[in-house]
């Protein structure tokens, strides 16, 4: 294995911004302010805080939040003394008008987020992210959905626009391990900046996929106490942190206080606890983005289908980020369909 020297991976915590597709979209100020005060503690890099669908996902397309995610980017930013606080902004859905908000009250870093094969539609935000002073990221997501060449081009354009890293996005928790070693590897030797790992645990791989890509060389790596984020939730940071540990990565984050605040903290936050069940799993295995597994079970309800059938039907249609609107169309369809039968 290629070993990381201590301290060279960073971690970013996701769970109050992928978590809040959970919650949906319903953390307090109070809820915030409480695990970046105790992740700032354990030592975390950097602390993403964001409406599940980034900066200005506040609508009623991706679900209303209950605090202006503004002023939940402001409480987080209060109590952290030592963590970064990250916003994801998705173009088209965000704003620079938000993200130059977002660094105002104190944010840091920010993924620009893009599907695989639009990352073209970046390079205003992340150029403008580089002039504000904010550490800038691309973000790839559904990395499973294009080809590794396919995936490095984009990544390269990112690179080209300002971007300092690109991370390979598996939003659908659907890459297994020789697809995550095979995209980190390409990139690792195509760019010249660092190269970032998201998971999603949809088929149980998670941490086996991240492993896999520190392996290869990834430095910038994502994870979620108790898995709270999309569809089976991310890389469990704690469960993540302890393997490290033993296989003698040294990253500087308090393995008891992030297993302490996964319990008093965020447990109490959990709706329910974030296992794989049928939902999820089909997602990893349709290949579907993870934050349509709300939008699914409910339709389906509305219209008296298995969930399933519309996940793996929006799978077929090769659905992606931000298409939350074609999930009504299918069922409408799917169900018109039995009617007929």
């Amino acid at each position: 294995m290629r070993r990381n020297s201590d301290k060279s991976i960073k971690i970013t915590e996701v769970s109050l911004r992928d978590g809040s597709h959970v919650v949906r979209h319903q953390f307090t100020k109070e809820q915030v302010r409480n695990v970046a005060r105790a992740l700032d503690d354990a030592g975390m890099h950097y602390i993403e805080v964001s409406h599940g669908d980034g900066l200005g996902g506040s609508t009623l397309q991706y679900g209303k939040s209950l605090v202006d995610e503004m002023e939940l980017i402001e409480a987080a930013a209060e109590v952290c003394k030592q963590a970064t606080v990250a916003v994801l902004l998705i173009p088209g859905i965000g704003t620079v008008h938000e993200l130059k908000q977002a660094r105002g009250l104190g944010a840091g870093l920010v993924r620009v987020s893009t599907h695989v094969t639009e990352a073209d539609v970046s390079a205003q935000h992340i150029q403008q992210a580089r002039e504000l002073g904010m550490e800038t990221f691309g973000f790839l997501m559904m990395a499973h959905s294009a080809s590794v060449e396919k995936l490095v081009e984009q990544a390269k354009l990112m690179e080209s626009y300002g971007a300092q890293g690109v991370y390979i996005t598996d939003s659908a928790g659907a890459l297994l391990p020789h697809g995550v070693r095979e995209r980190v590897k390409a990139l690792r030797e195509s760019l010249d900046i660092e190269v970032g790992f998201h998971a999603h645990n949809n088929l149980s791989l998670a941490v086996a996929n991240t492993l896999t890509a520190i392996e290869e060389g990834a430095t910038r790596i994502d994870g979620s106490v108790r898995c709270l984020g999309a569809g089976a939730g991310n890389t469990q940071t704690e469960a993540l942190l302890a393997v490290l540990d033993k296989m003698g990565i040294n990253v500087g984050i308090d393995l008891y206080k992030m297993m302490d605040l996964a319990e008093d903290v965020v447990g109490p936050i959990l709706p329910s606890s974030q296992e794989i069940r049928k939902g999820s799993l089909v997602m990893g295995y349709a290949g579907v983005y993870s934050s349509f597994l709300l939008h699914a079970e409910r339709a389906g309800k509305r219209f008296n289908l298995d969930p399933r059938d519309i996940l793996m039907e929006l799978g077929k249609r090769k659905a992606v980020g931000g298409q939350e609107d074609m999930i009504l169309d299918v069922a409408t369809e799917l169900a018109k369909a039995k009617a007929r039968v």
